[in-house]
């Protein structure tokens, strides 16, 4: 999936399922004079559990109980930008995932228990689902009092309708797992229904079956094990039929969720009210304790962070969203005990990486060139620095089983100020000094001020750089366009759930490229595009998990599409009247899901 400037997405096995990561919180110090107890790669792959699939009992409502938790008040949340989708359908950026937590519902979605472990259950549906077939096969039965925000009860033409419509042209930005597997690879399955259902025509029952207003099935010509995680994706939730409206469903959604949508004026701010439709005895996830979220745009991590720790007034009932506290204020932050406690601290399963467009940056001597000369520590510091991750040495992160600790070909580890000498004996041989570079960043602080170490860098290595900011709101939907004018440009990612296989085809899978896709080089290699086909097919986990690594070496060290630089890790601050707060490893944010306020 992508993080709100990255995409993020989660391997390790459970009967049919794979495995995850689960990260609580310690205190610490970035400074020097300090001790340093952020979060570790050990931490990440100590923390890492198995998910498990539940049945009906496991998906039943109401959710958990929080110690302490009360009903009442309005929680304040101070949020950089707005929100680039509200429509499910195109939602695979993080800070949308967060907010569809309250608004949306799906098939199925994740619990998390108080060490971070998590189970698939059903969301919607009455359990995780029911394979059949070897797990070609599977059924899903609905919950007995799902309703809309306006009443209206949701059924199985809902649900179908909810997957027919991703076929659609209008549908560019959302996750493509579902319809890739039930119509084909790459932007094949648009074939299969150009036009979406609203012409009246529908996926064949062979595909896509409804028997009944209770029951879905899906048929594939393969095994698909992973169908339960996926379909708990926020770009997998329910829209109802008769509530379509096609291009204008990004602006006014109808919720299924504890919250719907109040008020939005773009840019400004949105509220958030209770659904009075939802039912919490058919929610296994969350609760709806507050009466209410009035989030506000604008606020950059400084700013968010100077006033939550400021505590006072609003802020008091105030949370950061998606944003993290700024490497500014960690100090002052981690070090004052009363402050400290009011922090949530979690290994996040997201790697920064500068991609560098192939289309445009044909010689891999001067892709090389370009990944030595980053330093990568360097570039870390505006985003945290220690508690903000780790430099990175590959382009998959540590919270993914069948990550490689210590695989560093270009040495971004061992010397993460990277090396301007190597990069500058590439650039000569490769005939290309003086090179130009349209480098794209999104325009918030840290991202300016990781664009000028970046810039100065090349500059010494012997490029030329051009500078172009983006609008951090859009920034996906622009450097996600194949003609985006660009050479390099940064992005992150993490896995969808927990799988290699949600990292490496969606990123570097040529067949996919197109607007709106993940694959951000423009890589479209014939042997990785045949491997990735390859690997898929293999239902041995971890058979397949030692092939994707296999994979990940050959992308990295024969075609460096994209330069490693940073593995993510997760810092942030809210209100001391804010109770229930806690790292979400599902999400790698505050968990929205049983946040309260204490008086």
């Amino acid at each position: 999936m992508r993080l709100l400037s990255t995409r993020r997405a989660r391997t390790a096995v459970v009967a049919i399922a794979v495995g995850s990561l689960a990260l609580t919180a310690c205190g610490g110090d970035s400074d020097s004079q300090t001790k340093d107890d952020s979060k570790t790669q050990d931490d990440a792959k100590e923390q890492s559990e198995a998910v498990a699939y539940g049945d009906v009992e496991a998906s039943k409502g109401p959710a958990a109980p929080v110690e302490g938790s009360r009903e009442g008040g309005t929680i304040r949340v101070y949020q950089q930008t707005d929100f680039s989708h509200l429509d499910p359908g195109q939602i695979y950026v993080s800070d949308a995932g967060l907010l569809s937590v309250l608004i949306h519902r799906g098939l199925t979605t994740f619990v998390e228990d108080e060490e971070g472990g998590l189970t698939v259950v059903g969301d919607i549906a009455t359990d995780s689902g029911t394979p059949s077939e070897g797990g070609k096969v599977w059924t899903f039965t609905l919950k007995d009092g799902i309703k809309d925000e306006d009443g209206d009860p949701i059924d199985s033409g809902d649900v179908r309708h909810t997957v027919e419509r991703l076929y659609a042209k209008f549908i560019t930005d959302g996750p493509t797992y579902l319809q890739q597997w039930l119509s084909g690879e790459g932007t094949k399955y648009r074939e299969a229904l150009p036009e979406g259902p609203y012409n009246g025509d529908h996926l064949p029952d062979d595909v896509l079956e409804t028997p009944d207003d209770k029951t879905v099935v899906f048929k594939f010509d393969t095994p698909r094990p992973d169908l339960p995680q996926a379909l708990a994706m926020a770009g997998y939730s329910i829209v109802p039929e008769e509530k379509d409206t096609k291009e204008k469903y990004d602006q006014k959604p109808t919720a299924i969720g504890p919250y719907k949508i109040d008020e939005v004026n773009s840019g400004k701010n949105m509220k958030l009210v209770r659904n009075d439709e939802w039912s919490a005895e058919t929610d296994p996830k969350r609760h709806a304790f507050v009466d209410g979220w009035d989030i506000t745009f604008n606020h950059d991590r400084v700013d968010q962070s100077k006033r939550l720790a400021a505590d006072r007034g609003d802020a008091k009932n105030g949370i950061q969203f998606s944003g993290a506290v700024d490497t500014s204020q960690i100090k002052s932050i981690v070090s004052d005990e009363e402050t400290n406690a009011r922090t949530i601290k979690g290994y996040a399963p997201y790697v920064w990486q500068l991609n560098m467009n192939m289309d445009r940056i044909k010689d891999k001597k001067v892709r090389d060139a370009i990944t030595y000369a980053l330093p990568n520590a360097d570039i870390l510091r505006p985003d945290g620095g220690s508690y903000g991750g780790e430099p990175a040495g590959g382009l998959l992160a540590p919270t993914v089983p069948g990550y490689e600790k210590g695989y560093d070909p270009y040495g971004k580890i061992e010397n993460p100020q990277g090396d301007i000498e190597k990069a500058k004996e590439l650039l000569k041989e490769a005939g290309a000094e003086g090179q130009s570079l349209v480098y794209g960043y999104a325009n918030v602080p840290h991202r300016q001020e990781q664009a000028i170490i970046i810039e100065k860098a090349l500059e010494k290595a012997g490029f030329k750089v051009e500078k172009k900011e983006i609008d951090q709101a859009t920034y996906y939907e622009r450097v996600g366009k194949v003609d985006n004018g660009l050479d390099i440009y940064m992005t992150g990612w993490g896995q969808d759930w927990p799988s290699i296989s949600t990292v490496i085809p969606p990123l570097y899978d040529g067949d996919q490229l197109a607007d709106g896709s993940a694959v951000y080089s423009h890589i479209n290699d014939d042997k990785v595009n045949s491997e990735i086909d390859r690997i898929l097919k293999i239902t041995d986990p971890e058979e397949a998990t030692t092939e994707w690594q296999k994979l990940h070496r050959y992308i990295v060290e024969e075609i460096n599409p994209a330069a490693p630089l940073y593995f993510t890790k997760q810092l942030q601050i809210h209100g001391s009247n804010v109770g229930g707060a806690r790292y979400s490893s599902e999400k790698s944010y505050i968990d929205v899901s049983r946040l309260f306020l204490k008086s």
